[in-house]
C-alpha cells in the first residue's frame, strides 16, 4: 500500500508510533524515506557473504515487517541462516509473519517485545537498522552491550541510524536535502512538514561521532562508519 498518512491536514499532530496504520504502509514508507535503502541491504549481505559462516544465527533488532530477513535469505539460501526478529510492534510481527510465511525462510522466530526486555541468545551478528534512534537516550548504552555480551567473538554488530551534525548550519542543509529527496519520492509539502512534527521528541539522533563513542563505552573496541549519505549512517562494530 501507498504511503498517505500525512497527506491530510490535522489541527494537532499525534506522535508518531508503530500502528497498524504505519505497518500497512511501512514497506512503502521505508523506500520512499530512507535513501539508499537497498545499498544498505547491499552492505549487510557484502559483510554476510564474507563474515558469517553456514548456520549462523542473525537477529534483526527493530525487524519491522521482516524484509530485511526475507532478503537475506533469499540472496543466501545455501548458508542456512536462522534468524530471530524483535519488534515492540504487535502489527509489525503481524506483517512479518504473514510475509516469512511462505516459507521461504524456513528457520526464523519473530518476537513481539521491547528491545531493552529482551534475551539475546550467542550470535554471529545483529541487525539494527533505523531502530536505536526510537530507544530512550538513557537506555542505549545497556542495550548495545547486551547485544555485545551476546555476539560470539568476532561477531558484528551493524547499526544504521539518523543522525546530527553539530554545527546547525550544516544541520539545516542536510535536512533541506532530505527534503529534497522525499519531494523527488512523491511526498508533498504537507506530509514532509506533518511527519517532520510527528517524529519530534520520538526520533531523537546522535552525531556520528557519539554513535561511534556509544559503541566504544558499550564494549566494542572495533568500531567504523560504514555508510553516509547527509544525515544517515550506517555503522559497523566487531567483537
Amino acid at each position: 500500500m501507498k504511503d498517505h498518512i500525512f497527506s491530510q491536514s490535522v489541527d494537532a499532530v499525534k506522535a508518531f508510533e508503530f500502528n497498524q496504520n504505519v505497518a500497512d504502509v511501512f514497506d512503502d514508507m521505508l523506500v520512499r524515506s530512507i535513501p539508499f535503502y537497498q545499498e544498505i541491504h547491499r552492505t549487510i549481505f557484502d559483510v554476510i557473504e564474507k563474515r558469517i559462516a553456514t548456520n549462523g544465527l542473525i537477529y534483526d533488532l527493530g525487524c519491522s515487517t521482516g524484509t530485511t530477513i526475507q532478503q537475506i535469505q533469499h540472496h543466501f539460501p545455501e548458508k542456512k541462516l536462522s534468524f530471530t526478529g524483535v519488534d515492540n510492534s504487535a502489527p509489525m510481527i503481524n506483517k512479518a509473519r504473514s510475509k516469512l510465511a511462505d516459507n521461504s525462510v524456513p528457520d526464523v522466530s519473530l518476537i513481539c517485545q521491547d528491545l531493552t526486555d529482551v534475551v539475546l541468545d550467542s550470535c554471529d551478528l545483529v541487525i539494527m537498522n533505523y531502530t536505536l534512534q526510537f530507544i530512550d537516550k538513557f537506555q542505549r548504552s545497556a542495550l548495545l552491550n547486551k547485544i555485545f555480551n551476546a555476539l560470539k567473538p568476532d561477531g558484528i554488530l551493524i547499526m544504521a541510524e539518523k543522525i546530527s551534525c553539530d554545527d546547525s548550519s550544516i544541520q539545516a542543509l542536510f535536512h533541506e536535502l532530505y527534503y529534497d529527496f522525499k519531494r523527488r519520492n512523491g511526498y508533498s509539502e504537507l506530509e514532509i512538514s506533518q511527519k517532520r512534527e510527528a517524529l519530534e521528541n520520538v526520533l531523537i539522533p546522535l552525531t556520528a561521532d557519539m554513535q561511534l563513542e556509544l559503541l566504544k563505552y558499550s564494549g566494542f573496541d572495533k568500531v567504523e562508519m560504514l555508510f553516509k549519505w547527509y544525515n544517515f549512517a550506517s555503522f559497523i562494530a566487531i567483537k
